[in-house]
């Protein structure tokens, strides 16, 4: 049986392409919505195996309409461009089993919604958790590249090629390099 989503985006192309990825790989979309509010009601009236939902939309937002579909059956997964921590920990007290960064690429979307919807909730937890981490890291190298480019007066490629240079020097994570910068302890 194919999986039944609804996709609520306040862009119409985000929607468009999401769908166009969905059902190349044998997703049924059965629903659409610009408005949080609108999203909730759909989602209520189609009982959808999956609802993407941006997280800022006019009515409601996508953590308001996570929150209010806590105890149905449908897969709550957000979209977002965003990556702050308390966004993070609310969606996730709200029941949002994971995250998609925008921009994303149907190679991206597609292993990420298979592993989600799957019947392995262990999998699942693991999916959202290394997708928590992905977002954790991106900010956090994110606030290193604005103190380097502070600090040293770089612009931000080269704030960039620092951190990824160091980190393959080091054999490390740009994530590591990125917290010896934000504790004052890098040196390179």
């Amino acid at each position: 049986m194919d999986k039944r989503v609804v996709i609520a985006d306040d862009e119409s192309i985000i929607r468009l392409d999401l769908k166009e990825i969905l059902e190349g790989d044998g997703y049924l979309v059965v629903g659409e919505a610009a408005r949080g509010d609108d999203a909730l009601a759909m989602i209520r009236e189609l009982r959808p195996d999956l609802a993407l939902l941006d997280v800022k939309m006019p009515g409601l937002d996508g953590i308001e309409v996570a929150r209010a579909l806590k105890e149905t059956a449908t897969v709550v997964v957000l979209l977002t461009a965003f990556s702050q921590r308390s966004l993070i920990e609310s969606a996730r007290d709200a029941g949002v089993v994971a995250y998609l960064v925008k921009p994303f690429r149907s190679s991206e979307i597609l292993p990420k919604l298979a592993a989600i919807l799957s019947p392995a909730t262990e999998e699942r937890d693991a999916e959202a958790s290394h997708v928590e981490d992905k977002i954790e890291t991106r900010e956090i190298v994110q606030r290193a590249k604005e103190m380097l480019m502070d600090e040293r007066g770089l612009d931000e490629p080269a704030a960039f090629e620092i951190i990824q240079q160091s980190a393959m020097r080091g054999r490390t994570r740009m994530r590591d390099i990125a917290q010896q910068i934000l504790k004052g302890e890098f040196v390179g």
